[in-house]
């Protein structure tokens, strides 16, 4: 029998198949959260002017200390009047343009004013206080290079360098389908051996989350026609995910269905607890991602392999999981797979740590307690237990 595929090997799989959506030019006030398509580049010097960098007064530091007299107010907004001249000084605001001539700004607060003189009782040496015009960026620079998601301090970079639009890649379509003939919606009474539907607003928030644009397809029941025609219809979306019927037991039809349908499985199962038995394939550009109908598996499974794959089709030049180093409250039991541990963390500011706290019940089926996790651990396939205090991986989760 073949070996499992590793998780690193099953992402590599993945990621050699979502090829980047074709970019969108979108207002930069409406980009946030997207990944930058193309350089973004500068429209002009950043600052476009050399500029005061606090209250005070524009002069020139060979004549410090003195008195001088104040011969102009410089505002914000507003050019500079004339050149300054030597012995005298300028009050100006923050922002306003210095003066040629000016090689200084002393702060308001350090200084005495007295019938419109300025008392500086201290040398203020050269540059002090100003802004240097291009002193953040120059006109042409890129401000977001290509492969970045658009942070609030992107966008303000983007809009101060006077950029209006940007290109960006397009969102995912997701389609997400839950299968399984016992579930039913929230909300209604439970009937004999009926589950409430909950992987389907689980999934379509990760999706969500990850930036993509997602519909929920009705949940179908465990009838092969059915299966077919829902399929077939999240088959016209950029990515189908869908949720149980993906093992080996008779009821379990997602992946003959797709098969007949023309998908090319690419993996099915991983060496991974838990979501063991994810699936993966392709129709044409259609991605296509079967995971366990067990809410943890599925929420695990779509961290590991979904939202890389998404993430991946906007470009995002780092698109897997990040782990960082943490230390274990407790000791931790290792097994014959990789397995992912749901934990909190809280920061021990005295050991400059986090420390992980794996949570009680681990049960793929727990979505209840795996609501307390803010972390999932990355416990290595072997023997023995990672002990309480050592070093381990992990996953914040979004």
């Amino acid at each position: 029998m073949d070996a499992l595929p590793s998780v690193a090997e099953a992402q590599q799989l993945v990621l050699a198949r979502a090829r980047p959506l074709p970019a969108e030019r979108v207002p930069v006030a409406a980009a946030a959260g997207r990944v930058v398509a193309e350089p973004a580049l500068a429209r002009t010097d950043l600052p476009p002017f050399p500029s005061s960098a606090m209250d005070g007064y524009a002069l020139r530091s060979a004549d410090t200390p003195g008195m001088l007299p104040i011969g102009f107010h410089i505002a914000a907004g507003l050019p500079s009047p004339r050149p300054l001249a030597s012995g005298e000084a300028m009050a100006i605001s923050t922002g306003g343009v210095v003066p040629e001539g000016c090689d200084a700004v002393v702060p308001i607060e350090v200084v005495v004013t007295r019938d419109n003189s300025v008392s500086v009782k201290e040398n203020v040496p050269i540059g002090s206080n100003i802004r240097s015009r291009g002193g953040d960026l120059r006109e042409g620079d890129v401000v977001v290079p290509s492969g970045v998601r658009l942070t609030p301090a992107g966008i303000g970079a983007l809009a101060a360098a006077g950029v209006a639009e940007v290109a960006v890649a397009r969102r995912p379509r997701v389609a997400i389908l839950t299968t399984g003939t016992e579930l039913v919606p929230p909300g209604v009474p439970l009937g004999p051996g009926q589950v409430y539907e909950a992987n389907g607003s689980i999934l379509a928030a990760q999706a969500a989350a990850a930036g993509c644009e997602v519909v929920c397809l009705p949940a179908v029941a465990d009838d092969e026609p059915a299966h077919r025609a829902a399929i077939e219809q999240g088959l016209a979306y950029d990515v189908l995910v869908t949720s149980g019927g993906v093992s080996v037991g008779p009821h379990d039809l997602v992946r003959r269905v797709e098969a007949e349908l023309g998908v090319e499985e690419v993996f099915w199962r991983v060496s991974v607890k838990p979501g063991k038995p994810v699936a993966f394939g392709v129709r044409g550009a259609t991605l296509v991602f079967g995971l366990p109908g067990n809410p943890v598996s599925a929420l695990v499974s779509f961290e590991l392999f979904v939202r890389p794959a998404l993430l991946a089709l906007q470009g995002l030049a780092r698109p897997l999981p990040r782990f960082e180093p943490g230390r274990l409250a407790v000791a931790v039991r290792r097994g014959p797979r990789d397995e992912l541990v749901r934990a909190r963390t809280r920061v021990d500011l005295d050991a400059g740590a986090v420390v992980l706290e794996p949570l009680r019940g681990q049960g793929s089926h727990m979505i209840a307690r795996a609501a307390e996790a803010d972390a999932l651990v990355w416990v290595p396939a072997g023997e023995g237990e990672l002990a309480a205090g050592s070093t381990a991986a992990y996953y914040r989760l979004p």
